[in-house]
This record gives structure tokens, sequence and C-alpha cells, in this order.
């Protein structure tokens, strides 16, 4: 058995979730490679909805799906992944995070630990029981590590009656690598679930 590095890893989590005409959700949509590689899981009948603050993003993402004859299959929306209740009404069967910021761009521009948490919590009502949530938490840059304390924090309080933590890391690598955490929901949550945590 050969150890999948931590990308690889969060794609065949997504690919074992995942089936087509699932509804799923790129909460950082970047530079639009899970954006990508999300529409061409569900399918047709499927649908994407990615999110991003930069217009740079959402540029890079639209014309990535565009290359790949795949925009139909994605609705890419120009706002912030703690506004995800409001754009899904739908199941949703898996989600992605990528928290940190988008490579190539200016790193003041960071994932924040109050919208993603909020991002997490929307998502987990949303998520059908067996859904999943992959979050890559990239954790070297100023900010990082408050983030990563912050959402290490709140999903380690998750009932795990209701949702399965796990996390997935390498622990002899240099220079703070990436790591997974992935929430599988076991059962419908409570509504007053942030009031409790």
């Amino acid at each position: 058995m050969k150890l999948q590095r931590v990308l690889q890893y969060a794609q065949q989590l997504l690919t074992d979730a995942i089936e087509v005409g699932d509804t799923v959700v790129d909460a950082t949509a970047g530079n639009g490679h899970d954006t990508l590689f999300l529409a061409q899981l569900v399918g047709d009948d499927g649908q994407v909805f990615a999110f991003d603050v930069q217009k740079s993003a959402v540029d890079a993402t639209l014309y990535r799906l565009l290359d790949n004859a795949l925009e139909h299959r994605a609705l890419v929306l120009h706002t912030g992944h703690e506004h995800v209740a409001k754009h899904v009404q739908k199941p949703v069967t898996a989600a992605i995070f990528n928290l940190g910021y988008l490579p190539g761009s200016d790193h003041d521009i960071i994932t924040k630990p109050n919208t993603t948490i909020l991002a997490i919590t929307d998502l987990l009502q949303l998520l059908k029981i067996g859904g999943i949530i992959v979050l890559v938490i990239y954790h070297g840059h100023p900010g990082g590590k408050e983030e990563r304390d912050a959402v290490i924090e709140y999903v380690s309080h998750l009932p795990q009656k209701y949702v399965h933590v796990l996390k997935y890391e390498f622990l002899n690598q240099q220079n703070d690598p990436p790591f997974i955490i992935a929430l599988e929901k076991m059962k419908e949550l409570p509504t007053d679930i942030k009031t409790r945590l």
C-alpha cells in the first residue's frame, strides 16, 4: 500500500462520495481545479456551486470550465463561502475547502476562521446522510495557524453520533505541510447545533 499525498487523498474521498446527478460545493474555487474535478464527477444531471471572494479566481474557474466544455455543470459565485446557505437549497453530497490564500495572488487575502466555521456549520445542515466535507488546511502563512486552530477546535466538539471527524496528515514533513480534516455526516444534526458548540 502506498500512502496517498494530501491532495490525492482529498480527491479520493470526493470520488468515493459523489455520484452522477449529485449537488456539490467548492467552497474556495481558487484557480478552478477542484471545481473542474467536481464537475467531472457530477455529470450533466449534477451541479457544482463554487464560491470565491476574488474576481480573478471566479474568472480563472470559469475559463477552466469553458476550456473543458463543462461550464453548464457549475454555478461560479463571486461571494464568500459563508453565504452558502443563501445560494444552495438542495441537499449536498460533498464539499471541499482549500483554506489559505489563492496561489499566485495577494497573500493578504486569506480564508478566515469565522467565515470558514459558519460555512462548515451551514454545510453540515445541507449535507446528506453519508455526505462528506473535505478541508485541505494550508497553515504556513500569516493567519493560517489561527484559522487551523479555530477549525480544529470547532470540529473536535462536533458530537460523534452526528459527525465523524478525521484528520489526515504527514507528521515528519517540514515547513507546515497541508493536512486534511474530513467530516462525514452520520445523522441529521439538531437545528440549534450552532448554539450548542
